[in-house]
């Protein structure tokens, strides 16, 4: 039997592509590091797209009414998720002017989850997805 054991246990092991294994020990809850009551809207330009897994991230420099300048670091979902919903690696680009509804960090740093719709300078929506509702409506 646990000869059976071992052998089970290997053969997953060589069948488990070790992307997906580093992907489920880095994943994390939204609720443990967001605040679905914590809304914010953020306006400014992207400095950084980063199409990476297990989340896309964005980073966003933002002016607020005295002139000082903070980058936010922005999450997003997956890339395949993303590319369901219709973006792909160039959907942002360094430079784009973005509103931005997010949830804030809850550690009180410039960190937010980007989710709903991102809206370039232009007026186009792109659909980020929602986390606290978790479906793509």
């Amino acid at each position: 039997m646990r000869q059976q054991l071992a052998v089970l246990i290997g053969v997953c092991g060589i069948l488990c592509p070790v992307g997906q294994v580093g992907q489920l020990y880095a994943h994390h809850s939204f609720a443990a590091e967001y605040d679905d009551k914590q809304v914010i809207e953020l306006k400014g330009t992207v400095t950084r797209f980063d199409w990476l897994n297990p989340h896309v991230r964005f980073y966003v420099d933002v002016k607020d009414a005295s002139g000082k300048v903070t980058n936010w670091d922005l999450e997003l979902m997956s890339p395949n998720t993303l590319t369901r919903a219709g973006w792909d690696s160039h959907a942002l680009k360094v430079g784009d002017q973005v509103t931005v509804t997010a949830y804030k960090a809850k550690d009180g740093t410039n960190r937010a989850n980007a989710r709903g719709n991102v809206t370039l300078a232009d007026g186009r929506k792109i659909f980020a997805g929602d986390a606290v509702g978790g479906d793509n409506r």
